[in-house]
């Protein structure tokens, strides 16, 4: 008779079974110290209410000692973003803890494992959620107390705080839809591959879409421009900017007409932001020209006084005279003055014209004009091509 092997077989999969091994330990022991509080009480009915009451009162220990522990802390803080957080914590404490009872107490119903098994489930189910809640109660004070601090995180604003809070809400929903088929033991693998396949065909139908929410979140990110600043595109457009979207940037021009344009084409064309630079002052250019023979420092103290006696032209940068090139028919000159804002170039550049105009007519100081001189030679008499023809 041949001797059988003794040695133990290998399991495929060690870390399964004994991650199994320990949850049917956990639930063993669990019913265990069920069946030994059982007998304790005459009805397992008034066992069940003292595990319910003795956990309801654990939760709110533990949640008066955490919560109280922690407001130690806070209250040496000058933010109130902690005291949000403190808040939001009570509630899942709590309720962890006593779910945590509320399945204790179901092993106490000893009803069939069936049952026990899947209210142990929707028990499981209901901590999740609650946790759920707590993260996006989190997530969204976290975002609004960056918000807050808009110069030191420029990223986040009014405007793309929405977009923020949305992706972290998808996510914590991800995750707890992950984490309650884990505990309904529901294979994940096909709904995963289901989505890839749909978020494939999402992304070819919807892909001048999803460039333009990219987009948008360049413009968030890089931040070319704000709502109210004065841009130029390359196609001509001028205007102001009313509103920075996900999808689209909608501008008024100076004709009072909104333009709508897809944050994929700003992000990939050329913008001149007049806002930008250091400060948001515009600097207007008025060109004119002087006659030939004009006494040229008389031109200037002119100029200079007409942009300084201007009410709303800059003391700061001051204004400059620049003789720019001999002409044709003149000498030109540039007045160089700043403004404090881009939308208000065509009123003042109107109002320096005019000025100009008046200083120059009062000072005999003449804006010459192209002009030509045509002269025209002597026709000869008949007489004078008769005797020409008879030499």
């Amino acid at each position: 008779m041949q001797e059988q092997d003794k040695t133990p077989a290998i399991s495929p999969n060690p870390t399964t079974n004994s991650e199994k091994t320990l949850s049917e330990t956990t639930e063993e022991q669990t019913k265990s110290i069920a069946n030994e509080i059982n007998n304790l009480f005459p009805h397992y009915t008034v066992s069940v209410l003292v595990v319910i009451l003795v956990f309801f009162m654990l939760g709110k220990l533990v949640d008066w000692i955490i919560t109280g522990l922690l407001a130690k802390v806070v209250n040496r803080t000058k933010s109130d973003f902690d005291d949000k957080v403190l808040e939001l914590l009570h509630k899942p404490i709590f309720l962890s803890v006593l779910l945590v009872g509320l399945g204790f107490a179901t092993y106490l119903l000893q009803q069939p494992e069936r049952i026990t098994s899947i209210t142990i489930h929707i028990l499981q189910t209901l901590a999740v959620l609650v946790w759920f809640r707590f993260g996006l109660g989190l997530a969204n004070s976290t975002i609004d107390e960056l918000e807050a601090n808009e110069k030191r995180f420029k990223f986040i604003t009014t405007t793309t705080s929405p977009l923020l809070k949305n992706t972290l809400s998808i996510i914590l929903v991800a995750i707890s839809v992950y984490v309650i088929f884990l505990i309904w033991n529901i294979n994940i693998t096909a709904w995963i591959a289901s989505a890839g396949i749909i978020g494939l065909a999402v992304s070819f139908a919807a892909k001048d879409t999803l460039a333009n929410v990219f987009g948008g979140v360049t413009i968030f990110a890089d931040k070319p421009f704000k709502v109210g600043d004065f841009i130029n595109l390359d196609t001509g457009e001028r205007g102001v900017i009313t509103h920075i979207g996900v999808r689209s940037t909608r501008i008024l021009t100076r004709d009072d007409i909104e333009i709508t344009v897809p944050n994929g084409i700003l992000a990939n064309t050329t913008i001149i932001n007049e806002s930008g630079g250091p400060h948001e002052k515009f600097r207007i250019r008025v060109r004119v020209g002087v006659a030939y023979g004009s006494d040229i420092d008389k031109v200037e103290d002119v100029l200079m006084r007409v942009a300084t006696k201007h009410k709303e032209v800059c003391k700061s940068p001051k204004p400059r005279v620049r003789f720019r090139v001999f002409g044709a028919s003149s000498l030109d000159y540039e007045l160089l003055c700043w403004v404090e804002r881009p939308v208000l170039r065509g009123r003042i550049l109107h109002e320096l014209n005019k000025e100009v105009y008046r200083a120059f007519a009062k000072e005999n100081i003449e804006i010459p004009f192209p002009q030509q001189d045509i002269y025209i030679k002597q026709i000869p008499s008949s007489t004078d091509k008769l005797a020409e023809d008879e030499k």
